[in-house]
């Protein structure tokens, strides 16, 4: 029991809560570094597929779910268990102070940092209540005795400190709840087509332990229109300066169909579910004919953007064909004239839309049983057939009889992040009450003064007024002197009588 008690001390004292902290912080860092897959399920993909093998040995650290890790996890409730056993018999008392009285007054008040004396022929009974009066009105808390007052003031700053960590017990509580009773998920959702708040309807679906898919409300949506612009020319070229989607929703089947704008940071909100924006990109249309003129591809795909101008990388599989039919393309919505560096875009705006293709035929591997990612072709067992270029309108005969493959246009498509997070609103709470109680903390001094009448055998009596901070308070000296002003006005100074 012993070392038990000892272990639970050093897990409750504020040293060690600080080091939680500092942990804490540490281990998020790599989730900023690290695409997670919570928020950016395509970006971790692409992570993948670049770094062959750190990519699967960062997987395995958790690195791409870094806040749903045992690890940060660990740390996470081992700082909740260390601040609760720290801050709540810390509010306790406090608590108890707020409803206490200012200590007596020390024996020597001469050796306090700010000390002020001086002899009056006043008498103590006919100074002390005028006195307490005047220091009451100044908002300070007083006690008194016969000969002497103790006087303090700035509880708000022990009230403050108190308040910031208890608000962050709140904040831990509201994230760990949200996040065990809510869930996250993305879908990618092409101009013209829709979305079913369904498990099998996301890209990616991650659900709170507390959780189950069968609570998912039944709202759908449809993608009517994505609109961006961006800035041509100076210093901010291609940045953008409208980003907006035109959604019509239902928040059930037998619901009226409403229209409703998302933009960034102005999700759509039904049932306690949140729509957010949170990126776009290009489709473009491609209809893939075998060597006989059968039609067997004909739709958008979904092209995934590389870099800031949207040079966009995706594929096309055609199964149907003898032998299978595979497509590796390059999206440009302004290609570049200058192919020095392989093709790119130049805007990310679609002024001059083309796509370069590349063709493969043999055996896609989709019989194989393991799966595979839509927007990767695998070639191991194929062959090149060719590369072409083309425009909207231009098709391409693959070369060996494989068939025609026309570019017909593009779409834009929109990615969702769609959440329900019920623990958001105390999280919001608690962050406000945690930078009020920080403020309270930091701007607040915590002062205590005193006042001693001490008669004086020659007669007369010695007035003493001190004082101290906590912490350093530039200002102490001359609040001192104010309340010494006080008490001169009711016992005025006189030279001393040997």
């Amino acid at each position: 029991m012993s070392w038990l008690r000892w272990l639970w001390r050093q897990l409750t004292s504020m040293r060690t809560a600080l080091i939680l902290l500092f942990l804490l912080a540490l281990a998020s860092v790599p989730g900023s570094l690290f695409p997670q897959r919570g928020t950016s399920p395509l970006k971790v993909s692409q992570y993948l597929r670049d770094h062959p093998k750190a990519g699967p040995f960062l997987d395995s650290l958790r690195m791409f779910d870094v806040f749903a890790s045992p690890w940060f996890a660990a740390i996470y409730l081992l700082l909740f268990v260390s601040l609760a056993g720290c801050v709540l018999p810390r509010a306790l008392v406090h608590f108890n102070e707020l409803r206490g009285l200012p200590p007596e007054a020390p024996r020597n008040l001469s050796r306090l940092p700010t000390y002020v004396s001086w002899n009056s022929q006043a008498r103590s009974e006919a100074v002390l209540p005028n006195v307490v009066n005047d220091w009451k009105s100044a908002r300070w808390r007083v006690r008194h005795d016969g000969e002497w007052i103790a006087a303090e003031k700035g509880y708000s700053r022990e009230t403050g400190n108190v308040m910031f960590h208890l608000s962050l017990l709140v904040l831990l509580v509201a994230v760990g709840l949200g996040s065990a009773t809510g869930f996250k998920g993305t879908v990618i959702v092409r101009e013209g087509s829709g979305f079913a708040d369904n498990v099998t309807q996301f890209d990616t679906f991650t659900p709170g332990h507390l959780y189950s898919a069968d609570k998912l409300p039944p709202f759908s949506f449809t993608l009517d229109d994505f609109v961006a612009e961006y800035q041509s020319g100076g210093q901010q070229n291609g940045a953008a300066r409208l980003f907006h989607a035109v959604v019509t929703y239902k928040k059930s089947t037998t619901s009226t169909p409403t229209k409703h704008l998302i933009e960034v940071n102005d999700p759509l909100r039904i049932d306690g579910v949140s729509v957010y924006l949170v990126g776009h990109g290009y489709a473009p249309i491609f209809t893939v004919r075998d060597g006989k003129g059968n039609v067997v591809f004909q739709d958008a795909s979904v092209f995934l953007p590389q870099d800031g101008n949207f040079t966009s990388t995706g594929v096309v599989k055609a199964p149907d064909t003898v032998p299978q039919l595979g497509l590796q393309g390059f999206f440009l919505p302004t290609a570049t004239k200058d192919l020095r560096f392989g093709p790119r875009s130049t805007f990310p705006a679609a002024n001059d839309p083309q796509v370069f293709l590349s063709a493969w035929s043999g055996d896609l591997g989709l019989d194989s049983g393991i799966p595979q990612s839509v927007y990767k072709l695998d070639t191991t067992n194929m062959k090149r057939l060719g590369i072409e270029e083309l425009k909207p309108g231009q098709g391409w005969k693959i070369p060996g009889g494989h068939g025609t493959v026309e570019f017909t246009g593009y779409k834009e498509w929109a990615a969702f992040s769609i959440t329900r997070d019920a623990g958001k609103g105390w999280a919001l709470g608690s962050s406000i009450v945690a930078i009020v109680g920080l403020c309270l903390s930091l701007l607040i001094p915590r002062r205590r003064v005193w006042l001693r009448i001490t008669a004086q055998p020659t007669g007369g009596s010695l007035y003493e007024v001190a004082g101290l901070s906590k912490t350093e308070a530039p200002g102490l000296t001359a609040e001192i002197e104010k309340l010494a002003a006080h008490v001169r006005k009711y016992a005025p100074e006189v030279a001393h009588v040997d």
